[in-house]
């Protein structure tokens, strides 16, 4: 009875919607027009991050920005048959035009780190990269949500929030380290050693993106697996910990951890 009542309600509705006046929906409808710009959009997470933002469905336009090389990457991501449109920048005079009516602006620009390269040797480069491109998210952009990629993450966030706040745009709700590769790192080690998929996993990770600040917090991961010893915890931790340095030591200083981070 119960499925004959299902299949009726079922009919009436068609012939209804057959014989009803046809609506139609344009998609922006369902998900609004959002602009999400790259600074640093031709560098090693750069270019796998545009073609990411370029493959997600929620962005309807991206604007790709860096000092050099942009155009190509920017024609490289056009071809791609998805909604956004794509828009290159590559001079200093063209940032504003990256920035502006963007809702959300995302920071890989700067140099890598490289064997031997301390995050006060990055500091010292990537700093005036950031005060500059953060100085002008707040003049052109001011409302827009702020992921920082550019290392040392826990110094050059404070210094965008500086920047911000001397600006009188500063919103703590709006500026955000990225901090996702640590969660990625300590999610697959674990799932390693404790035996199970990969993609079932999940670490809590507190702290900041710089060595012993990062702490993956082994005892809360979710499910558990095989019996881990607290030597492997130790072991797991310190690779979590030395992940980048992992990655840079792996490409024979010639790159550092870019696929995974974008």
């Amino acid at each position: 009875m119960r499925a004959s009542l299902l299949r009726s309600a079922g009919e009436a509705l068609r012939r209804t919607s057959s014989s009803a006046p046809r609506r139609s929906y344009a998609s922006s409808a369902a998900v609004p027009e959002r602009k999400v710009a790259v600074l640093g959009a031709a560098g090693g997470i750069g270019q796998p991050l545009s073609l990411l933002m370029k493959l997600n469905p929620l962005v309807s336009r991206l604007a790709l920005y860096d000092i050099a090389g942009t155009p190509g990457v920017a024609a490289d991501v056009s071809h791609i048959n998805t909604r956004a449109e794509v828009a290159g920048y590559m001079t200093e005079e063209q940032l504003g035009q990256a920035l502006e009516g963007s809702d959300v602006v995302i920071i890989p620009a700067g140099v890598p780190r490289k064997p031997g390269m301390t995050r006060d040797d990055l500091f010292n480069i990537n700093a005036g990269i950031v005060k500059t491109l953060s100085t002008a998210i707040s003049k052109y952009c001011p409302n827009a949500i702020v992921n920082m990629i550019s290392n040392p993450v826990n110094s050059t966030v404070p210094i965008a929030a500086e920047v911000f706040k001397k600006a009188g745009t500063y919103d703590e709700k709006k500026l955000f380290g990225v901090t996702t590769l640590d969660v990625l790192r300590a999610k697959t080690f674990y799932a390693g050693k404790a035996g199970l998929p990969a993609a079932d996993v999940n670490v809590p990770v507190v702290g900041g993106h710089a060595g012993i600040t990062i702490l993956p917090l082994f005892s809360q991961a979710t499910p558990t697996g095989n019996a881990l010893s607290s030597d492997d915890i130790k072991a797991l931790t310190k690779r979590t910990q030395d992940g980048g340095t992992e990655v840079v030591e792996a490409k024979a200083g010639k790159g550092s951890a870019t696929l995974s981070m974008a």
